[in-house]
């Protein structure tokens, strides 16, 4: 499979990187919820050349994460801001900015802390069970396939067909969706 089909397979993993999994993207994201909101702003902070922040911002609008608003008439100039979709990715940064400081800060430790307004502590983030709150840990949760999957697998096992590899359960779920979802 070639990364620009990375989409096209039945796993929310793949298909996030589809849109997220490209240089520059994450601290473009980064950069927004810090407020930035234009375009010689982002350059600015990030030393990208022109040519790839327009490229990965006009992706970022095109997937909906971002939106572009006209702030200015003559010429007309635009900001990006993060939709509800971008601002869903915030426990995205905020879990790998963590994982940064756990095992990459070379002994100086975290390069930023992060303050809770409302109790006004220092705080890190905790990936938690919506359910019962408490801590999740990988060895605590397992993976259960969905509908997709589900049904993809059933019709494999109807055919007497052996279960392919899980990289390969991802890509020919979506083909059996691609053929069979509409009915």
């Amino acid at each position: 499979m070639k990364w620009e089909e990375i989409d096209q397979q039945v796993c929310s993993v793949a298909r996030a990187l589809s849109i997220l999994g490209e240089r520059w993207t994450l601290l473009i994201i980064r950069d927004a919820f810090r407020g930035t909101r234009r375009f010689d702003a982002f350059q600015r902070s990030l030393g990208v050349t022109r040519h790839r922040l327009s490229e990965r911002l006009r992706k970022l609008v095109e997937e909906g994460v971002l939106t572009r608003v006209a702030y200015m008439d003559r010429p007309v100039r635009y900001e990006y801001r993060l939709t509800r979709k971008g601002l869903a990715l915030y426990p995205v940064l905020m879990t790998l900015s963590q994982w940064g400081d756990d095992w990459l800060d070379d002994g100086n430790g975290p390069p930023e802390h992060y303050r809770h307004s409302r109790c006004g502590k220092i705080t890190r983030s905790v990936l938690s069970c919506d359910q019962c709150g408490e801590a999740l840990r990988p060895e605590e949760v397992s993976v259960q396939r969905g509908t997709i999957l589900t049904a993809y697998l059933e019709d494999l096992a109807e055919q007497g067909q052996n279960i392919p590899s899980d990289g390969e359960v991802a890509r020919g779920a979506a083909q059996f969706w691609r053929d069979n979802g509409s009915e």
